[in-house]
C-alpha cells in the first residue's frame, strides 16, 4: 500500500504539469487533485515524521506510568493526554490499549485513550490544519477530547453502579517507579551527538511507515472521490444537512480506511461538501464504529457487552457535535 500509493502519487503530482485540469476520464482532476493536496500537506508529513521520531525514543511504560492505575478525572486527562501524544494510527494503537488493559488501567481510561488517540496524534494534528484551517482543526481536537472524556467519565460511572465489570488486572504500580525520576535519568544518560540525530532520522522513517501508508491512500482516495463524484451530488448527499449527516456516518462505518486515510477524506467533505459537523463526523465516526477496535475489545476484555459500550457511548456525542459544527459553519 506505502509504494503503490507512493508510486501513484509521483506519477499524479508529475502528469499534473503536462495534463490540463479538464482532462479526459477525469484524469485532470485526479492528478490535479493529488498535486494540489501534497502540495499542501508536504512539510507537515515531514513535520509528524520528525515527532513519530522523537516520540518513539520514549519508553511506552512511561505512558503507562503518566496514565496511572488511579480513577477518576485526573487519571482520565492523563488518559486522554497520553493518547494525543502517542502518534499511531487507530489500528496501531489498539495494541497499546490492549496493553494498558493488561497493565490494569480501567476500562474507562482505555476508552479515553483510544478516542483520543488516532487521528489527534501530532503529525494528524499539523496535517489537519493545513488542509481545514488552524480555526477547525482547533475546534475539531477540543471536541475530540470532550467525547473521549465524557466518554470515560460514563465508563467509569456504569462500573461504579455495577452495570460495568472492573479489570480484573487492576494492580498498583510498583513502588520503585517513578516517571519523572527515570526521564531524568534517562535523559541524563543520552548522549547529543551525531549518533542520536542518524537515530531518530531512522525511527522517523521506520515508525512512520504505518501512518504514511494510509495517509498516502487516503490521499489517492480522495482523489478519486474528487474525480468521479461531482461536486453537486457530493454537496446533496453529503452537505450540511442532517441527511448528509448521517449518511456520513454510515460511510465512516463502511469504509475501513485507517485514520490517517480519512482524513484527506474528510478534508473533501470540509471543502466541497461545506459540512465541517460531517468531517468531524467521518473522522470520529470510523474509530468510534470501527469493527476492528470492537473484536479487539471484546477479545482483550472478554466481554461483548465492553466492545458495544464504544459506539453506544460515542457515537450519540458526535452527532450532536457534528450537527452543532454544521449549523455553526
Amino acid at each position: 500500500m506505502l509504494w503503490g500509493s507512493g508510486s501513484i502519487i509521483l506519477v499524479s503530482c508529475l502528469a499534473a504539469f503536462l495534463l490540463p485540469h479538464d482532462a479526459s476520464l477525469g484524469l485532470g482532476v485526479f492528478t490535479h487533485g493529488v498535486q494540489e493536496m501534497m502540495n499542501l500537506m508536504w512539510w507537515g508529513i515531514l513535520i509528524g515524521m520528525l515527532a513519530v521520531g522523537l516520540i518513539d525514543r520514549v519508553p511506552r511504560q512511561f505512558v503507562i506510568g503518566i496514565i496511572g492505575r488511579d480513577q477518576g478525572a485526573s487519571s482520565l486527562v492523563r488518559a486522554v493526554l497520553a493518547g494525543v501524544l502517542l502518534d499511531m494510527c487507530n489500528h496501531g494503537v489498539l495494541m497499546v490499549g490492549a496493553k494498558l488493559y493488561e497493565r490494569g488501567a480501567s476500562l474507562g481510561q482505555v476508552f479515553a485513550f483510544l478516542i483520543a488517540s488516532p487521528w489527534n496524534s501530532l503529525s494528524l494534528t499539523i496535517i489537519i490544519g493545513v488542509l481545514m484551517g488552524w480555526g477547525w482543526m482547533a475546534v475539531f481536537l477540543v471536541g475530540s477530547l470532550v467525547v473521549a472524556f465524557v466518554t470515560g467519565l460514563a465508563v467509569e460511572a456504569l462500573e461504579r453502579k455495577g452495570k460495568v465489570k472492573p479489570n480484573p488486572n487492576r494492580v498498583d504500580l510498583p513502588a520503585d517507579f517513578h516517571v519523572w525520576r527515570e526521564a531524568k535519568a534517562g535523559l541524563r544518560a543520552t548522549r547529543y551527538e551525531l549518533d542520536l540525530l542518524r537515530d531518530i532520522a531512522r525511527r522517523s522513517v521506520t515508525a512512520s511507515r504505518m501512518v504514511l501508508r494510509w495517509l498516502l491512500f487516503g490521499v489517492v482516495l480522495a482523489a478519486l472521490i474528487r474525480a468521479t463524484v461531482p461536486t453537486e451530488i457530493f454537496e446533496t448527499w453529503f452537505g450540511a444537512t442532517l441527511l448528509g449527516l448521517f449518511i456520513t456516518l454510515l460511510a465512516a462505518t463502511i469504509i475501513e480506511v485507517c485514520s490517517e486515510g480519512s482524513v484527506p477524506i474528510a478534508a473533501d467533505l470540509m471543502t466541497r461538501a461545506a459540512a465541517p459537523g460531517n468531517a468531524f463526523t467521518f473522522l470520529m465516526a470510523g474509530v468510534a464504529t470501527d469493527y476492528t477496535e470492537m473484536l479487539v475489545l471484546r477479545e482483550v476484555t472478554g466481554r461483548l457487552k465492553a466492545a458495544f459500550l464504544l459506539p453506544l457511548l460515542t457515537v450519540p456525542q458526535v452527532l450532536v457535535i457534528g450537527w452543532a459544527l454544521n449549523a455553526a459553519g
